[in-house]
């Protein structure tokens, strides 16, 4: 059985989504979401595309798609994801151990989450 949340809150100005399951809720950040799309941009055809420069994302608009999911509009452009029920549900409660293994992948790849930055890894 799907877990459907009772209420999804968007807040642009924290650019934050702030899914409810009943009494408890999780906020996830729009960079979180956008880092973790279920398109095939992000999730690519088998191997995940590490995604880069997402610090100031923001969330622009979320949209039904029937009655299994919701697609988020990023203002960067991306929209092309649907993120189903199961899916956010996944993203809130394993939020902590998403985010720890993406900042271990953006660090072994030399990337960084901000895109006015470049990481340069000296060899001394």
């Amino acid at each position: 059985m799907s877990q459907i949340p009772s209420a999804i809150e968007l807040h642009k100005a924290s650019k934050t989504l702030t899914l409810k399951y009943g009494q408890t809720s999780y906020t996830l950040s729009a960079e979180f979401l956008r880092v973790h799309s279920p398109s095939a941009e992000v999730q690519g055809h088998g191997t995940p595309i590490l995604q880069t420069g997402k610090l100031h994302v923001g969330l622009s608009g979320i949209e039904p798609a029937g009655n299994y999911a919701v697609k988020l509009c990023f203002d960067d452009g991306h929209d092309s994801g649907l993120f189903s029920w199961d899916y956010l549900y996944n993203l809130a409660t394993r939020q902590e151990e998403l985010w720890a293994d993406y900042l271990a992948a953006l660090a072994a790849a030399g990337k960084s989450r901000d895109p006015n930055e470049t990481v340069v890894k000296l060899m001394l």
